[in-house]
């Protein structure tokens, strides 16, 4: 990522709905290589899937975009979602454990 601290916005979403095992992580890990964001997605035990992605407004909407066009994101019931400054601590998309 290229933007300075300032610039960068980081997304939290949380989503719910049959998200775990049908391949919602590496779908949104394989959206995310088409933008310059740095994030992670993971499993949550309740069965929901967490992303947090860091970038500029724009290309976060980007990615964002993409990802609820995938094909995965049908399972998707729910959205949370809460955006806050960016920290520039994250420097790459990843699946966490």
């Amino acid at each position: 990522m290229s933007a300075v601290p300032s610039e960068l916005k980081r997304l939290h979403l949380l989503v719910e709905g049959h998200v775990q095992g049908v391949g919602f992580r590496f779908t949104t890990v394989q959206v995310a290589s088409q933008f310059s964001v740095a994030g992670f997605v993971r499993n949550l035990p309740n069965g929901d899937v967490e992303i947090v992605a860091e970038g500029t407004e724009t290309d976060i909407h980007d990615f964002w975009t993409a990802l609820r066009r995938s094909r995965v994101y049908r399972y998707v019931t729910r959205e949370h979602v809460s955006w806050s400054p960016g920290r520039g601590d994250i420097r790459e998309f990843s699946i966490s454990y």
